[in-house]
C-alpha cells in the first residue's frame, strides 16, 4: 500500500500571508453570494507582497485575478511568486475563466491553498491541474478558519442545503419576550448592531408569519454597511401576510413559503413583487426540509433565522438548526415566551445537546454560539 504524501511544513511567513488572505476574504462578506468568500495574496521569493485581492460580486473577478491585477497595477512581476489562496483555485469555466489558467499565465511558481473547494466542479481538480503544470502546490494551511468563513458554501455543496443559523435575543432566564409579546429591546445596542453583521453574512433572512403580524419587521441589514440586501423569507402556511407588511417594502426579493395556494391571497402578495412558493408538509404546515432544499437550489449558503418561539421550536424539533446565535441580556423577565417551543421532554437524555463554539461579551450582553455535536463536521 503506497504511503500517503507527507503533510507540508508551513513557515511563520506562510501563516502570516494566509492570515492576510483570510482577512481579505472576510471583506467579501455581503458581496459574493452565492459564490464563496476568497482572498489571495501574492508574495515574491523575498517575502515582499506583490498584490492582494478578494472575490467580487457573482460574475465578477475572483480573488486570484484581483491579486494579479493589483500586482500589475503596482508594477510588480509575478513570475516565480507564491500565491496564498483561502480556497482552491477554480479549474472550470463558470461565469469567469478558470483561475488556474490566470495563475499559470502569470508564472506563479507555488500555490498554497487553505482548503480544497467542495464544489464538485473543482474538488481537487484545480490543485491537480496546477501541479501537472509544474507548480508547487500545498494545501491545508489554516484550513479550518477558511472553512468557517465559508461554512454555508460548504454546507450547500456537501449537503445540498444551507447552513441554518438560529438567532435569538433573550434574558438570562431564557425569555425572548414578555407574556404580552413585548420584546423590544431585551438586549442592548451593541448586540443589535452585531446581529446585523450576522444578517449581512446570510444569503437569506427568514422569519415566520407570526413575527410579521406581531412585530411588522423589515428584516433587512441597516446597522452595518452592506453591498447587497439578503433575500427575505417568510414561512406563512396560509398566506396570512398582509400586502402592506413592511417586509414586502424593504429593498430586495421576498419569498413566501406556503402550504396551500390560498387563491386571492397569493395574487395580492404576488402583486407586491413577492414570490409565493408552495411546499406543503404534514398538518397543513410548510415542509421545512423541502424549503431548505429549495433555498439551496436558489444559491443560498447561509440562512439566518429570526423567528418566534413556535417556528423556532419547529426548526429545533426537526433537527434543522446547525448553529445557535444567542444574545443573553443580564436581566430576568420571569414569565414570558421561551427561546423555542418544543417538547415537553420526558427524559434529560432527550435534550437537544449542544457544544459551545464561542462565547464573547458584546457591550453589556453575552453572545453565545453553540452547535449540535453532529454539525461540527458534515
Amino acid at each position: 500500500m503506497p504511503m500517503p504524501p507527507p503533510k507540508p511544513s508551513f513557515t511563520p511567513a506562510d501563516h502570516a500571508a494566509m492570515r492576510e488572505a483570510l482577512a481579505l476574504a472576510a471583506q467579501a462578506i455581503g458581496l459574493t453570494e452565492p459564490n464563496p468568500r476568497v482572498g489571495c495574496v501574492l508574495v515574491d521569493a523575498h517575502g515582499q507582497v506583490l498584490g492582494r485581492g478578494h472575490t467580487q460580486q457573482a460574475g465578477g473577478p475572483h480573488a486570484e485575478v484581483m491579486a494579479l491585477r493589483d500586482a500589475q497595477a503596482r508594477g510588480h512581476a509575478t513570475r516565480g511568486a507564491t500565491a496564498y489562496v483561502t480556497l482552491e483555485p477554480c479549474s472550470h469555466h463558470g461565469r469567469t475563466p478558470p483561475c488556474c489558467d490566470a495563475l499559470l499565465a502569470a508564472g506563479v511558481a507555488r500555490v498554497v491553498s487553505a482548503v480544497t473547494d467542495p464544489n464538485p466542479l473543482v474538488a481537487g481538480q484545480g490543485l491537480a491541474r496546477l501541479r501537472a503544470n509544474g507548480v508547487q502546490v500545498e494545501s491545508g494551511l489554516l484550513g479550518e478558519a477558511a472553512r468557517e468563513l465559508n461554512i454555508g458554501f460548504f454546507s450547500r455543496m456537501v449537503r445540498a442545503r444551507p447552513w441554518v443559523r438560529l438567532k435569538v435575543a433573550a434574558s438570562l432566564d431564557g425569555r425572548t419576550a414578555l407574556d404580552n409579546g413585548v420584546s423590544q429591546w431585551i438586549t442592548g445596542e451593541a448586540a443589535r448592531t452585531d446581529g446585523h453583521a450576522w444578517r449581512k453574512r446570510a444569503g437569506a433572512l427568514l422569519t415566520g408569519v407570526g413575527t410579521v403580524l406581531d412585530d411588522n419587521p423589515r428584516l433587512d441589514v441597516r446597522l452595518v454597511e452592506t453591498a447587497r440586501q439578503p433575500l427575505r423569507v417568510v414561512v406563512d402556511s396560509r398566506l396570512d401576510t398582509p400586502p402592506t407588511a413592511r417586509i414586502l417594502d424593504a429593498p430586495g426579493q421576498v419569498l413566501l413559503y406556503a402550504a396551500a395556494p390560498e387563491p386571492g391571497r397569493a395574487e395580492a402578495l404576488a402583486a407586491t413583487g413577492a414570490e409565493v412558493v408552495l411546499r406543503p408538509g404534514p398538518n397543513a404546515k410548510v415542509d421545512l426540509p423541502a424549503m431548505l432544499a429549495d433555498l439551496a437550489r436558489r444559491g443560498i449558503n447561509e440562512l439566518h433565522v429570526e423567528a418566534g418561539h413556535k417556528l423556532n421550536g419547529s426548526f429545533v424539533r426537526e433537527g434543522l438548526v446547525d448553529e445557535y446565535l444567542v444574545y443573553l441580556a443580564p436581566k430576568l423577565l420571569g414569565a414570558g415566551r421561551e427561546l423555542a417551543a418544543f417538547g415537553p421532554l420526558q427524559r434529560l437524555e432527550d435534550a437537544a445537546a449542544l457544544r459551545f463554539h464561542g462565547v464573547e461579551r458584546i457591550g453589556d450582553d453575552l453572545r453565545i454560539i453553540a452547535r449540535p455535536p453532529a454539525r461540527e463536521m458534515f
